[in-house]
């Protein structure tokens, strides 16, 4: 129960701006209700005390009195679903922005829980049947149970003989309803893992679709795809088969009160206990009656294929970041020494065996680090430690002096950057990708940051030169260009540290030699921290770690490291005993 209340209440804190709506079209429904009701009594009257005795000066006030109430019920109605359809609107604008923004402050781990493909589909299809049914809630739900309760009391009113045969239906179609809606919640709530699936094959083979052609894989991901989508199917059948049941017996139910009510009516007409208008009436009222369950019943089902999807948003923004800022934060980094003291980290908490295993090392402000190991070394788990991307699990890492976690996370982000394994361009000119390290670096910044990296030659001989569109995610560059373009957004940063993740590994050797030799002479006080696997690309730096399985094996200078270190001399015997690299004599 509590968890339930705690997801009601999370949902009803993004009404910030629509409460007034909300609260508006309730009312309006209300009113237009209201209005149905006073309309049955007013034709009663005008069949018992106008037509039959013949009044028609009473026929014409109640006929001018039920256009009022249909002109009142008309508007009532117009403004009920006006802002009706504002509300719903509202709390869908309002639960997107909110998951946003609140994903911008997740971090890797946060990300990672929650999967890519889980998180689209939360803030697409699962706020889009959060909408629907939140305006069911206010303008179906609303109108339904007045229109039921009126409708009830007037019948009473009307004739109490009568009536129990509505009370009996409500009560019958209530069970009833009540037992296909919580059968089918279940599968209801089974769909949305079955939305994921589908989402992740469509995100996949989109964003792979040339890794896609070229292993000719189109039927093996046209069949992943069917198999994702007959699986939704599947569920949404077995639920659509059980809510299927509900229009029959809502209709015969409806068909079988009209029967009793004509019957009994009739009887009670010939006796005399009971007026024309009054029969005429009481047909009205049943069919608000049952109008009102059918409603009720349809609003039920949106509510049970919506509550799994609150569930879901909930989850999302009620998610605390792994990685939070101090209270008092340090808002300045000194310089870019780095210290690693007794370091242990694991992904997850529960993991049995750390990714990186009692790390002690001292790095000095300005030096030039290589790091190299085997793949599934932990070189990248390393970096990201720096950064504060991930959080140590044990131990402590320093940056400037000063524990990363003491920092403002903006602060040591801007002064720690990362150029990561996986490069990534947004859509737009390559200036505006570059200022993503600066937002306001000019023109001329951009350019000494690129000749540093080493990609204003290739940019300068695009037609459109730094205007030159990139498109979604830079499938217009290639691999190297698009490495040299991410380095250069990364110096624009001026940062104290930068770690390079195997970023130079789509450059040929020349081309990595003159990227280094610019960081020598241009950027002497930035920390540079290579991730590589060649062995050309980290041997002029000061010290070189050497990483297995975790751990760090070695650390020392290049020639140090070839006398003591024999990961470190079988890689560059590997490396260096045939001709060279490709681009080298040898």
């Amino acid at each position: 129960m509590q968890k339930g209340n705690n997801v009601i209440s999370t949902i009803e804190s993004q009404l910030t701006g629509f409460r007034k709506d909300s609260l508006l079209t309730p009312f309006f429904m209300i009113l237009e209700v209201a209005m149905e009701m006073i309309i049955p009594l007013l034709m009663a009257t005008i069949i018992d005390d106008g037509v039959n005795k013949g009044n028609m000066p009473h026929i014409y006030i109640m006929g001018g009195l039920m256009v009022v109430c249909a002109a009142i019920g008309l508007f009532a109605g117009m403004m009920g679903g006006r802002f009706g359809a504002k509300a719903s609107a509202g709390l869908a604008r309002n639960l997107r922005k909110s998951m946003y923004e609140k994903i911008q402050t997740f971090s890797f781990a946060n990300i990672d829980k929650f999967q890519t493909s889980g998180l689209v589909t939360r803030m697409t299809t699962d706020v889009t049947n959060l909408q629907n049914a939140f305006q069911m809630i206010l303008r179906m739900a609303v109108r339904a149970s007045i229109s039921l309760i009126v409708a009830l009391i007037m019948a009473f009113y009307v004739s109490a003989d009568i009536a129990k045969y509505f009370l009996v239906a409500v009560v019958f179609l209530g069970i009833f309803v009540s037992i296909i809606i919580s059968r089918a919640s279940k599968y209801f709530s089974e769909v949305f893992p079955k939305y994921d699936d589908l989402n992740m094959s469509v995100q996949e083979n989109v964003s792979a679709i040339r890794v896609v052609k070229a292993f000719v894989r189109e039927d093996y991901e046209i069949s992943r795809f069917e198999t994702a989508s007959k699986n939704l199917y599947k569920m949404f059948v077995k639920a659509e088969n059980l809510v299927v049941t509900n229009m029959p017996t809502m209709m015969a139910t409806i068909y079988t009160c009209m029967l009793l009510i004509s019957w009994t009516g009739a009887q009670m007409i010939v006796v005399g206990d009971l007026e024309t208008g009054d029969l005429m009436s009481l047909f009205t009222y049943c069919l608000n009656v049952l109008t009102s369950l059918m409603m009720f019943s349809i609003t039920f089902v949106m509510v049970s294929l919506s509550a799994p999807a609150a569930k879901r948003i909930s989850e999302v923004l009620n998610e605390e970041s792994t990685i939070k800022n101090p209270e008092d934060p340090v808002m300045e980094v000194s310089n870019g020494s780095i210290t690693f003291s007794h370091v242990n980290f694991g992904y997850h908490k529960q993991a049995e065996e750390w990714v990186l295993k009692d790390i002690n090392l001292s790095i000095k402000s300005g030096e030039t680090i290589g790091i190299i190991g085997a793949t599934g070394s932990a070189k990248t788990s390393f970096a990201n430690l720096i950064s504060r991307i991930y959080e140590v699990s044990e131990g402590s890492v320093s940056v400037g002096g000063v524990d990363v976690r003491k920092y403002d996370l903006e602060v040591l982000r801007n002064q720690v950057a990362v150029v990561l394994q996986k490069n990534v361009l947004f859509s737009g000119s390559i200036l505006d990708n570059l200022r993503w390290g600066d937002e306001n670096a000019s023109r001329e910044e951009c350019i000494r940051a690129c000749k540093l990296a080493c990609a204003d030659d290739f940019i300068e001989n695009f037609p459109d030169g730094y205007d030159t569109r990139i498109e979604q995610g830079g499938t217009n560059v290639s691999g190297g260009q698009k490495q040299r373009i991410c380095i250069a957004r990364a110096l624009l940063k001026k940062p104290k540290i930068l770690i390079l993740d195997d970023s130079t590994s789509a450059v040929d050797t020349a081309t990595d030699a003159r990227i280094r030799k610019a960081f020598r002479e241009e950027i002497p006080n930035t920390t540079k921290l290579i991730i590589a696997q060649r062995i050309s690309s980290v041997k002029d730096a000061d010290r070189i770690i050497v990483m297995e399985n975790g751990e760090i094996n070695g650390f020392g200078t290049h020639d140090e490291l070839l006398e003591t270190n024999e990961i470190y001399k079988d890689i560059y015997e590997s490396q260096t005993s045939g001709s060279g690299d490709f681009d080298q004599v040898g």
